[in-house]
């Protein structure tokens, strides 16, 4: 009898609170929104994280769907400035829910011209524009070919870059703040293998350097040096000499990764649906990606600290095939192999050897 009772009143009050739910859906909906709209809206991480070097994941997944990963995108936080390293499909999205102000980007480095590394750039571009009322267009750094790429996304936003002036006026979207300026460098010779200066000031140096990305040429890579702190970012590569020399001493390593045994689980998928222009995809594409071994190897012969695998191939929406996508990729370098997660936060403080790491979101 008493467990009846208790059953009975129990249920009665699981039909209250839904009652409830249901009769005060509107207030009470618009009270959730109001407490996301005061802990994300106006967010700035940046101005939390310590002098040095700061490096945030804000994309760190392929041209291959992945729900819980943007298109390829890092950033380098410097002195409270932004550096984005590529911006794929969802960075702009991502660098939001990370709190990283599009208004704090001071400019933009490729790495090269895939469409999965740069067809986020219209809304980052967007966002850093109006979100802080730029005046000039955003430098975009790359090898040769980032004029035509610039040019293209300036010409396919002419309209809307009028629609917006029109309707906010141009003291909340000057004219002359749209777009991307392109900053070209020719990386041939020499410079392929020692690496080019590209950015300096502040402290902050910019190298970058060529990479093994063939057909796909040219395609580099990126050191920063500030503070006695230094990443090195891969973009697109197999194995390459020049990586492994320019990331030596580095103290973090950001390497793409495509992991072939479990690639071809979805290629054998493909060919069973009989969807053979995408398997054939997937044989094409091991043969100009590293390994996340391949990718331990070259953190061993550069001497880094850190290995951060991005780029994932195929997509790793469960951390728990980690341990599958790395294969013996622990048995190939001694230090910390991090498989990339967007949202991360590496934090190289200046001064010291440490490293923090965080989640932002």
């Amino acid at each position: 009898m008493i467990l009846r009772r208790l059953a009975l009143a129990g249920l009665a009050l699981v039909v209250l609170v839904v009652g409830v739910l249901i009769v005060f859906q509107r207030p009470i909906g618009a009270a959730l929104l109001g407490r996301v709209a005061d802990t994300q809206v106006g967010r700035d991480s940046v101005a939390d994280m310590p002098d040095g070097l700061n490096v945030a994941l804000c994309g760190t997944g392929s041209p291959m769907p992945d729900p819980t990963r943007a298109g390829p995108c890092s950033a380098v936080i410097v002195g409270g400035k932004v550096f984005l390293i590529d911006s794929g499909e969802g960075a702009a999205r991502t660098l939001s829910r990370m709190g990283i102000p599009a208004s704090r980007i001071e400019a933009i480095f490729l790495t090269h011209f895939h469409s999965d590394h740069i067809d986020g750039l219209p809304p980052v571009l967007l966002q850093s524009w109006v979100s802080g009322t730029r005046t000039r267009p955003t430098p975009l750094y790359g090898p040769e070919g980032v004029e035509r790429v610039a040019a293209g996304f300036n010409a396919a936003y002419a309209l809307d870059t009028g629609y917006r002036v029109a309707h906010h006026g141009a003291a909340i979207t000057p004219p002359t703040g749209q777009g991307a300026s392109p900053v070209a460098f020719s990386i041939e010779g020499a410079a392929a293998a020692k690496g080019l200066v590209v950015y300096s000031a502040d402290g902050l140096v910019v190298t970058a350097f060529t990479v093994q990305h063939d057909p796909v040429h040219p395609a580099v890579g990126y050191r920063f040096d500030y503070a006695g702190r230094s990443v090195v970012f891969s973009g697109d590569t197999a194995v390459s000499p020049h990586l492994n020399a320019m990331a030596t001493g580095a103290d973090l390593l950001v390497h793409e990764a495509l992991q072939p045994a479990v690639l071809s689980v979805v290629e054998k998928r493909l060919d069973e649906k009989r969807l053979a222009n995408l398997a054939q995809v997937m044989r094409d594409i091991v043969d100009y990606h590293a390994t996340p071994e391949q990718a331990a190897d070259a953190a061993k012969a550069a001497g880094v600290d850190t290995l951060v695998l991005n780029h994932l191939v195929p997509p790793q929406p469960l951390d728990y095939g980690y341990a599958a996508f790395l294969g013996d990729a622990r048995k190939h370098f001694d230090g910390p192999i991090i498989v990339g997660e967007d949202g991360m936060l590496f934090s190289l403080p200046r001064g010291d050897d440490s490293m923090q790491r965080r989640r932002l979101f």
